[in-house]
């Protein structure tokens, strides 16, 4: 659920509210119940979830790709940094 920033035009009062994307936007200020508008902000960006990179996208498969210093995590170049 989307969050929006809001700001009163009567006292300056700016706050943040979740909302669903239809919901019609707020009218009045819960400080002052004067009229509030939007303000466009940057927005939060994206967000990425999960973990880093496997080697199936970089077309090899775990059984190809060499270990790291005994995990089973690969590693491109295990002579950097495992000093091997």
């Amino acid at each position: 659920m989307p969050t929006y920033e809001y700001r009163c035009e009567k006292c300056g009062h700016q706050f943040e509210q979740s909302q669903g994307m239809k919901d019609a936007p707020l009218k009045r200020c819960p400080k002052c119940a004067g009229k509030v508008h939007r303000v466009i902000t940057g927005g939060g960006g994206f967000v990425f979830k999960g973990g880093a990179p496997t080697p199936k996208f970089s077309g090899q498969t775990a059984q190809d790709a060499p270990s790291c210093c005994g995990t089973t995590n690969p590693c491109s170049d295990p002579k950097r940094c495992c000093g091997r």
